[in-house]
């Protein structure tokens, strides 16, 4: 009997046959309706997983590299530091009258870099050390004889990282091969 046929069937009329047919169709129906709500619920806690991560990371950066712009500009205050202490002659360093003033300047550079280093901020090794484009700008080439071409062989300003992160590249002076001057006219 086809569907037609049931349809138009008295109920006396309908197989048990069809009977469970149509219940095996609607089981059928309803494992697939089962499985289709079981997979959309997977999804969403894995979703719902996946943001909770990406929100404790994000809330993890942000707050080890909050104090960025801040170091930054404190970078300023170590780098005149340094050139007030280099700038002061040894003959006068050893003048009475002006080493307190002299010890003071070591002591606040001292006290800035174990700041810098409590808050993750570290000095970026640059002298003897090959260029690293992640970490140095080369601002000149210099023709030395002694140093390998790409070592870097002055540092004009000292470079530095916060944590995993460049906070300021060091400008640096590159070796570079010796040019050699061919006398074309010989």
């Amino acid at each position: 009997m086809n569907e037609e046929t049931a349809q138009n069937s008295t109920p006396e009329e309908v197989s048990t046959e069809q009977l469970e047919l149509g219940q095996d169709n609607a089981f059928a129906a309803l494992n697939a309706e089962i499985e289709d709500l079981r997979n959309k619920a997977l999804y969403a806690q894995a979703e719902t997983q996946n943001v909770r991560r990406r929100l404790e990371k994000e809330k993890a950066d942000a707050m080890a590299y909050a104090s960025t712009g801040f170091a930054r500009d404190v970078l300023s205050v170590a780098d005149n530091l340094a050139r007030a202490l280099s700038a002061i002659p040894a003959d006068l360093r050893d003048d009475e009258r002006l080493k307190p003033m002299v010890t003071g300047i070591d002591m606040t550079g001292r006290e800035l870099e174990n700041v810098f280093q409590r808050h993750g901020i570290t000095k970026i090794a640059a002298m003897g050390e090959a260029l690293d484009p992640n970490k140095h700008q080369a601002m000149i080439e210099l023709e030395r004889e002694d140093a390998t071409p790409g070592t870097i062989v002055e540092e004009m300003q000292s470079g530095y990282m916060i944590k995993d992160r460049l906070l300021r590249p060091a400008l640096v002076a590159v070796a570079k091969a010796k040019t050699v001057k061919v006398d074309l006219e010989a």
